[in-house]
């Protein structure tokens, strides 16, 4: 079993994942106050409410488009289990063919939530991420990662939308009734709900079309659930998306982890044969 960590811009989303099953799936908020110890301590309490015991975990892995607080993150994980958590990036095997500019432009999110869908769905596909920003990922027949769009998420775009406006309030993510609202909550609920699915129905189409063929839709993120159920496409719902690609992930890289840890063993105990030789 591990443990998986997903650090977005307004939510870390924490999991326990084994073999092909996401067992669950916690969110906290991503405070860059926070220090690793304070991290530590609240994904040990998510592992003490599921009942996971630390001595259940064999390792740890992390994806983060937040660098600031990757650090963090990755110093909290090794003091839950004592070891270094793998770390999405340069350098770490996850079989997916990035044909963009520049690859390592890509987000890690993006990676892993590509890499599962890869795994889990029809390709061509087009995997839709709800969260601070809405994204959009372009993998065609070849299993290959082509390219994609982004667009400000639809709770940054209402929190601007009534931070920025004397008269508009905040309020929360619902289906109207009415796509012609009648009052300022229906007219905002159905600007951010049904705008944004009017927006994956218009790109899926352009997507679609610079494709050549039809293409599997797939959406993940906190608000997802909501968004695609006013979509006149298809799309299929994984909220636990990029769980399921960081668990892929890892799994691909157990021969590297596995000389990491012998390494670091070796390490330790040239040391310790030093420090006796030198009278310390």
């Amino acid at each position: 079993m591990i443990l998986a960590i997903d650090i977005g811009n307004s939510f870390i989303v924490a999991g326990c994942a084994e073999q092909d099953t996401v067992l669950f799936t916690e969110r906290i908020s991503s405070d860059t106050r926070r220090t690793a110890l304070e991290y530590a301590f609240h994904l040990k309490f998510i592992l003490e409410l599921h009942s996971i015991p630390l001595q259940a975990l064999s390792g740890s892995i992390l994806s983060s488009v937040v660098s600031v607080l990757t650090p963090v993150l990755q110093e909290a994980l090794k003091k839950l289990t004592g070891e270094e958590p793998l770390t999405v990036g340069p350098g770490i095997k996850t079989g997916l063919k990035i044909m963009i500019d520049n690859p390592a432009q890509l987000g890690s999110d993006l990676v892993a939530g590509a890499v599962a869908a890869i795994s889990r769905f029809p390709l061509p596909a087009i995997v839709i991420n709800l969260g601070a920003a809405t994204t959009f990922s372009v993998i065609n027949r070849a299993g290959q990662y082509i390219g994609g769009a982004i667009a400000p998420g639809i709770r940054l775009s209402l929190d601007a939308l009534s931070r920025n406006t004397s008269e508009l309030p905040h309020i929360s993510l619902a289906v109207p009734k009415h796509v012609i609202g009648t009052n300022t909550v229906c007219c905002m609920q159905s600007g951010a709900v049904l705008g944004t699915a009017s927006m994956i129905d218009g790109m899926a189409d352009r997507f679609e079309a610079e494709l050549g063929e039809k293409a599997c839709l797939v959406a993940t993120g906190d608000a997802a659930r909501i968004v695609i159920s006013c979509c006149r496409h298809s799309v299929r719902l994984d909220e636990d998306l990029v769980m399921h690609g960081l668990s892929i992930i890892y799994r691909k890289n157990e021969a590297l982890l596995s000389r990491t840890a012998e390494r670091s063993k070796t390490s330790l105990s040239e040391s310790a044969v030093n420090g006796t030789d030198s009278g310390i």
